[in-house]
């Protein structure tokens, strides 16, 4: 059964080896004054950075530098948006990986906001307007150069939200492959587990349809398979491409069109763990994959297992549907652990104590307890969860 839904896309994607030499043209487009930001100066080591300025030296440049992981509100967010305001900016663009992006999507639209800017992405007040971001990925991962999201981390409060709006949508991205061959086994691992859960968290739906479920499980057979050869060749052209390419349409709303929402419960849970121990987003969403498979198993879910089970890991039919199910969540647990990811999430810096407050915090700020949802999750399963990820 195909869901009525709406599609729209606005991205423009640069896809391949040089497609940056566009990237003068395509900036020309919005102006001449621009906020490039970037992170920890990864990009100066590549030569990237140099690259780009060498492309735009007829622009005027305004720099916006030492983005994080799980990038702040503050100082960020408020510095970016001052920045475009005091300069006259533009056009956004954004040199790196998701953090980034995400953290220059909100830039732009609280760059055109006199208010209070956390207002727009904590939800309480609708955007009118946005600065246009232009991105250069380094990262495979989020999707965000090909999706309408950003998430940003308001440290003050221990929130960390994911906010949603069509002015987010990047005007033009620019995805080389190899710009992402300097990335660390860490983070490949990592930025492929927050790709795999940004599929599982649209699979895990109903109605669901047969054309979306095999976009989704070979999605999932190709970051599983590429994956593996990055973390043993860094530099393979192939690999790394794939990657990337899946990557891009993980949450641009292609995968989830005519099916319905899950809620993404285990970003919802992640976001929790960021929030309040800023750990590596991928890695929080690969230890509570499994643990959230097993909470939500049930006669109710086990059909989407047996699919996995069958069509990703071509496993035997003649196993129980439940025994077929438990052998997924094995797979994903075995395979999150061989790239490299602890399974624990003690060993990421995550407290014990904290668990009941988290649980309080994901239902007042991310709800995963909606009735419409795919595996609704009260106080005490969210609870059950974390303890089972500790």
């Amino acid at each position: 059964m195909i869901a009525n839904f709406t599609y729209n896309t606005p991205t423009t994607l640069y896809f391949g080896k040089d497609c940056i030499k566009d990237l003068p043209k395509v900036m020309g487009e919005y102006g001449k004054n621009v906020l490039l930001t970037y992170g920890g100066g990864s990009i100066k080591k590549t030569g990237l950075y140099d690259k780009v300025k060498g492309l735009l030296k007829d622009f005027k440049i305004i720099e916006l530098s030492g983005i994080e992981p799980n990038p702040k509100y503050d100082p960020s967010v408020i510095d970016g948006a001052r920045l475009c305001k005091e300069n006259n900016i533009d056009v956004i663009l954004s040199v790196g990986g998701g953090s980034v992006l995400d953290c220059s999507k909100a830039i732009s639209v609280c760059a055109k906001y006199d208010g209070e800017g956390w207002d727009l992405i904590s939800g309480k007040v609708q955007a009118k307007a946005a600065v246009p971001v232009v991105d250069i990925i380094t990262l495979a991962a989020t999707g965000s150069e090909y999706d309408m999201g950003c998430v940003i981390s308001n440290t003050a409060i221990n929130d960390k939200r994911g906010y949603l709006d069509p002015l987010l949508y990047p005007a033009a991205s620019f995805l080389d492959p190899e710009y992402t061959y300097t990335v660390d086994k860490w983070q490949t691992a990592c930025g492929t587990a927050d790709a795999i859960n940004h599929v599982l968290e649209q699979f895990f739906a109903t109605p669901h349809s047969t054309f979306n479920d095999g976009i989704m499980i070979s999605a999932l057979r190709s970051l599983m398979k590429n994956v593996k050869i990055a973390l043993k060749k860094p530099d393979d052209y192939a690999a790394r491409s794939e990657l990337m390419y899946v990557c891009s349409w993980g949450c641009n709303g292609i995968l989830a069109n005519g099916s319905g929402y899950s809620g993404w419960p285990m970003h919802s849970i992640e976001h929790a763990l960021s929030a309040y121990f800023d750990i590596t987003h991928g890695a929080g969403l690969a230890v509570i994959t499994p643990r959230w498979m097993k909470e939500i198993l049930s006669e109710k879910t086990v059909e989407r297992f047996v699919k996995l089970g069958t069509d990703l890991f071509g496993f035997d039919n003649d196993l129980s549907d439940m025994e077929m199910a438990q052998k997924v969540i094995d797979a994903f647990y075995s395979f999150f652990e061989e790239t490299g990811i602890p399974m624990h999430l003690s060993t990421l810096g995550v407290k014990a104590e904290a668990i009941d407050e988290m649980a309080d915090h994901i239902l007042n700020n991310d709800s995963t307890n909606e009735p419409w949802m795919f595996a609704p999750l009260d106080k005490n399963a969210l609870v059950r969860i974390l303890n089972e990820s500790m």
